[in-house]
């Protein structure tokens, strides 16, 4: 199991970001999932935006995570957009078929994924 951080911000748009670092597994996941569920209520943002430039792993309990995220946010009426995710990372998310969901291009390396 692996390590991860997580730090949360404010962009001068107003949107948040949660930047993410390491992996998100079974022994992290959690620590991600606190983070989302929590800004989101609180700051109730527009737009959430998970950085996910510095995952470097990612297993089902990982994406279980981020689809949470996104009901969440649908459910208080805000985006959530995945930002940046490694070629590994974006493969996960296209075998499982949910690059669409997160504003993802179906390949990687297709467009580019800054918001």
């Amino acid at each position: 199991m692996g390590e991860a951080v997580m730090t949360t911000r404010r962009q001068a748009d107003g949107a948040t970001v949660v930047d993410v670092r390491g992996s998100l597994d079974a022994a992290t996941v959690d620590g991600l999932r606190s983070a989302v569920l929590e800004t989101l209520q609180r700051d109730r943002p527009r737009l959430m935006i998970v950085d996910l430039t510095f995952v470097t792993f990612m297993d089902s309990m990982g994406v279980g995570m981020l689809v949470a995220g996104h009901e969440a946010a649908r459910d208080l009426g805000a985006r959530f957009l995945l930002r940046n995710p490694s070629e590994f990372v974006h493969r996960q998310l296209r075998i499982t078929g949910l690059t669409s969901l997160f504003g993802l291009p179906s390949e990687s390396g297709a467009q580019p994924y800054w918001i």
